[in-house]
């Protein structure tokens, strides 16, 4: 463990398993978590993860080792010698704005600090920051320490050098990373994939198919070929010309509401967070969710070690 330290701020679900992510690759990782309870229990979860990785064959010896170079702080002062800051703290701008400000206050100018967000443009977490050339949006997947996924996006005022170098380390990580040069609300896969959302949902509240049949549709087709290609290589498999035909019959027919579904709605408001709780989408008793989870982390390690037999560019 004696490449450069990375400081972590928050340690729920996300961080904690960008934290193990790091703590893999070889990183000493500080942690910052104001909650006491998450602070209390960020190392045990953290083995945990670091023995499932053990187990799958992604870190090699004691996973007990890695954790002796995690430390776990409450005060934003813990990060002064970090040459990277992840922020993964809750989805709202304002909240992630005043924890930058926080990280500023305490971290060397040449720190780069990436903000994990899904949808918020970093254009807009950089204003009102004192070095925002530094700033940087880095959308990590869940599970962040098993997913190849990452986007690093550039703000209107990043500069690109510091962003191709989240690039660099995001490769050492495992990651198969995509550089935005430019921001977007939703970046690349959350603007693609809320738009296949979008059309799921209006199939189902128009009374064409259930939420069952547009499940399985769509894992049986999408889902078979999605994680061997991107979009416009499977349209290079699979021949362009029909592409183009159906899209002039069938885009003009496509859902383009801009309101939130109804049924998306009618489930948050009666307390549903899917196998959370045991109340989504589809009925779980407690055990049911339980297992639910397990499946998919166990299928997010399986499929890694699959697609990993595949590389990015099967011609280089």
């Amino acid at each position: 463990m004696d490449d450069f330290t990375v400081g972590v701020v928050g340690l729920g679900l996300m961080g904690t398993s960008i934290a193990t992510c790091l703590l893999a690759a070889g990183h000493p990782v500080v942690g910052v978590e104001r909650d006491p309870l998450k602070r209390s229990t960020a190392r045990r979860r953290t083995l945990a993860y670091l023995r499932e990785m053990r187990a799958e064959g992604l870190v090699k010896g004691d996973p007990r080792h890695p954790l002796r170079y995690f430390a776990v702080a409450k005060e934003y002062a813990a990060l002064a010698d970090s040459q990277l800051v992840v922020e993964s703290i809750v989805e709202d701008l304002k909240a992630k704005r005043k924890c930058l400000r926080e990280i500023e206050r305490f971290v060397s100018r040449d720190t780069v600090i990436g903000s994990n967000t899904s949808a918020i443009p970093p254009s807009l977490i950089q204003q009102g920051s004192k070095y925002p050339d530094r700033i940087l949006g880095m959308h990590w997947a869940e599970p962040a320490h098993t997913t190849r996924f990452m986007e690093i996006i550039c703000g209107k005022q990043t500069d690109l050098r510091y962003a191709q170098q989240a690039v660099a380390w995001a490769r050492r990580w495992g990651k198969e990373s995509s550089l935005l040069r430019h921001d977007v609300r939703g970046f690349i896969t959350n603007r693609c994939m809320y738009a296949l959302l979008r059309e799921a949902f209006h199939l189902v509240e128009s009374g064409y198919a259930s939420v069952e049949d547009v499940d399985r549709s769509v894992r049986n087709d999408l889902g078979y070929w999605i994680t061997f290609a991107g979009p416009f290589r499977f349209m290079d498999l699979t021949g362009i010309p029909a592409y183009r035909a159906v899209m002039k019959d069938l885009l003009p027919d496509l859902s383009c509401s801009k309101k939130v579904p109804r049924l998306i709605d009618r489930l948050v408001k009666s307390g549903a967070r899917g196998v959370a709780n045991a109340k989504g989408f589809y009925a779980y008793t407690p055990r049911q969710a339980k297992r639910w989870e397990k499946a998919f982390l166990k299928f997010s390690y399986k499929i890694r070690a699959l697609a990993q037999k595949y590389p990015e560019d099967v011609g280089g």
